[in-house]
């Protein structure tokens, strides 16, 4: 007999599916999956998505991450119709917003190179996804913004750092104060994506850049991408993360790149 306490199989099935996790080659494609909501975003759906960053995480055969969403937008922002419950009190607030930033800054600190695929909305929660990816491509003709002054929430720190971090103080203040949406070649003019195409070059453009990323060194990548976020911080270099990158020279992925280039080949790297 099912205990009343725990969720029922169709239940996990449903918060399972609301963000899916496949695997084609060295790539990992994270979906956001409530299509019929413009996959607005909810607690479990946040929760899921923590969990599926970490078994990225621990699969050492992956090269670079996809997300996206299903349908047509990436995602129309926090699903406000659990609010009045889920964030009735600033407890409340806090315990959610605690889910959020461990699913985004799981995003944010992933090893692997990440590539954010934008069509449609792109909006509030889902901006919040989509600037954790370190490249951000988005079809013409979708649309940005925060609009949260609209219900009278306010961006906690963690994620207003973020935002500022992206797009400097007085962008991240313009897109907060006045809640409108705004189109991708405005969205890139900000930083907040890093390039426009066509939206029949989406599919394609994605492809071709997921290619290059996994062509590359995952060492390098690896290096890159917690040096760039080191140097956020204002403390002084040590002297050890200073030999940092000269060490990588001493890599089996260097001297695999150097035998590559010499017998006119393609690299096989390891990551080490």
């Amino acid at each position: 007999m099912q205990s009343d306490n725990l969720p029922g199989t169709d239940m996990i099935a449903a918060v399972s599916d609301s963000v899916l996790l496949t695997r084609e080659g060295a790539v990992a494609t994270v979906t956001l999956n409530r299509p019929e909501r413009l996959n607005a975003l909810d607690l479990a759906m946040w929760r899921r998505l923590g969990e599926v960053l970490r078994e990225i995480e621990a699969d050492s055969n992956l090269r670079a991450v996809l997300v996206r969403g299903a349908g047509q937008a990436f995602a129309a922002g926090a699903d406000l119709a659990e609010f009045a419950k889920a964030r009735a009190t600033a407890a409340d607030a806090e315990a959610y917003g605690r889910v959020m930033v461990t699913a985004l800054h799981g995003l944010r600190d992933l090893k692997l190179p990440t590539v954010a695929m934008i069509r449609g909305a792109c909006v509030g929660a889902g901006l919040e996804i989509a600037i954790m990816c370190d490249l951000r491509i988005a079809a013409e003709g979708s649309r940005f913004g925060v609009p949260i002054q609209k219900v009278g929430v306010v961006m906690p720190w963690p994620e207003l750092g973020d935002l500022i971090e992206t797009v400097g103080r007085a962008a991240a203040l313009e897109i907060l104060l006045e809640g409108r949406l705004f189109e991708a070649a405005e969205a890139a003019a900000k930083g907040l994506v890093t390039r426009v195409v066509p939206a029949e070059r989406l599919e394609a453009e994605v492809g071709e850049t997921l290619r290059r990323l996994t062509e590359g060194s995952p060492l390098s990548h690896r290096l890159h991408k917690r040096m760039a976020r080191r140097l956020m911080d204002a403390r002084p270099l040590d002297p050890a993360e200073w030999r940092e990158a000269y060490e990588a020279v001493e890599s089996v992925d260097y001297r695999e790149g150097l035998a590559a280039f010499a017998e006119k080949r393609k690299p096989r790297f390891e990551g080490k």
